[in-house]
């Protein structure tokens, strides 16, 4: 991989020679206080939160809208989000496709951008389109960015200790077998912050029962307690000796350190791992030296485990994106605004700055994809079937972290607990909460 390309903060050339003129006009452009949109943002950390203002300052300049960001701390982003809309929210919202986009939105508390779907439909493929559609057939998401959970891994270390990318469980398990006898912690394992555990179920539960089980285990439509679902925890339970151990104690970060080091073979979590490299490498690392680390970067899907739905090879793949708040004070500035983020231009300026997350949109750049987004694009389009991650899948009350958080991290600390048992419990919460 050409390491130049993916290094932040590249830019298109077509892009880049605009940039100074947009910074400008999103600062300083003459308008009047109406004109102005206003947006909530969760990209909080450094690098997203200044890649969104130039993404912004593009779109400033492509419709003259100036855009006034408002930014939450992305930890606290979702569970203040309910709140928020509430109040009196911004003209667009971060947020998040699937059934918690559905969820607000079967409320009332987005607004329909059917409309901006005649403009930007096009521009994307029929899956984005479903993932953006709310229970009444209205759109009401523009997807900005997405990628794929997968199993990481360093090239590196699987060449030195002999090991391919297994398509099995049972391949998988003989890596383990080996793993652990070399002294190496076959899968890193994390849940200190509530969600990295929930991958886990979601992709064992589709490869077990399949996508549309789990989308309607997700929406309530199916039972805790059936044993379909029983077999998913069986599953894992078979697998947690090859888990890191403490993992209630330890955030992903951490995990995805100890898979760098060489103490861990690899780990279930989002191309987002890739993240981790430069902190791997340090503040000192030459361009080389990164080059040579996103280079050794390896990731494939999830095994098979020998059932009818194997073959789905579904995946979670977030799509990230944009809302219309419930009553927006400029909603033709925020619909304009909404469609320059659907274009590739403006996704092109984000993605140059993550190289391990993709772009939706089909006009983006693909010429400047680094081999992790080709790679990931792959694994999204082979996937029959895109869940959105257990949290956004299902309704907000029950996937907090004192809900099906706190059910999980039970189950981690204990996989050998009565199952049945622990899986009336998680159905008699379920049956708490007031009907959709």
């Amino acid at each position: 991989m050409a390491f130049p390309e993916t290094r932040a903060p590249r830019r298109l050339a077509v892009i880049a020679t605009g940039l100074a003129t947009a910074a400008l006009a999103f600062t300083s452009i003459g308008v009047t206080a109406q004109d102005e949109v206003t947006l909530r943002s969760n990209y909080s950390d450094p690098t997203p939160e200044k890649t969104l203002q130039e993404v912004l300052a593009y779109c400033t300049e492509q419709t003259g809208y100036p855009v006034k960001v408002n930014t939450i701390q992305h930890e606290d982003y979702q569970d203040q989000f309910s709140q928020a809309l509430q109040a009196d929210p911004e003209d667009i919202l971060a947020w998040f496709a699937g059934f918690r986009m559905q969820y607000f939105a079967d409320q009332g508390l987005f607004s329909p951008i059917s409309d901006v779907w005649d403009e930007i439909g096009d521009n994307y493929n029929e899956a984005y389109r479903i993932a953006s559609t709310g229970l009444d057939g209205e759109q009401y998401f523009v997807p900005v960015s997405n990628y794929p959970w997968v199993v990481n891994y360093r090239k590196s270390v699987w060449d030195e200790n002999g090991w391919v990318p297994p398509t099995t469980i049972e391949e998988l398990e003989a890596i383990g077998d080996d793993a652990l006898a070399k002294g190496i912690v076959p899968i890193a394992f994390a849940d200190k912050q509530n969600w990295p555990a929930m991958g886990w179920f979601d992709i064992l539960n589709m490869r077990q029962n399949g996508y549309k089980y789990h989308v309607d285990l997700m929406a309530g439509n199916e039972s805790w307690t059936d044993d379909r679902t029983k077999a998913v925890f069986e599953v894992w339970r078979d697998l947690m000796p090859y888990m890191q151990a403490g993992a209630l104690s330890r955030d992903w970060p951490e995990a995805a350190q100890a898979v760098l080091n060489g103490d861990a073979a690899m780990m279930l979590i989002g191309t987002f791992y890739g993240d981790q490299i430069p902190v791997y490498a340090g503040e000192d690392a030459t361009e080389e030296e990164l080059a040579a680390l996103y280079d050794d970067y390896g990731f494939f899907a999830f095994p098979t485990l020998g059932t009818d739905f194997d073959a789905e090879l579904a995946v979670d793949a977030p799509i990230d994106g944009f809302v219309l708040g419930p009553d927006p004070d400029n909603p033709e500035g925020a619909k304009a605004i909404l469609a320059c983020l659907a274009s590739g231009p403006a996704q092109d300026i984000y993605h140059q700055t993550s190289p391990t997350w993709v772009p939706p949109a089909n006009d983006a750049d693909q010429t400047a994809f680094n081999s992790i987004q080709l790679q990931a694009s792959e694994v999204i389009s082979q996937a029959g079937g895109i869940a959105q991650f257990l949290d956004r899948d299902t309704r907000p009350e029950f996937s907090q972290p004192a809900a099906m958080g706190a059910f999980i991290k039970e189950f981690i600390g204990d996989p050998e607990q009565d199952l049945d048992a622990y899986l009336q419990r998680i159905q008699d919460f379920w049956d708490t909460l007031p009907p959709l």
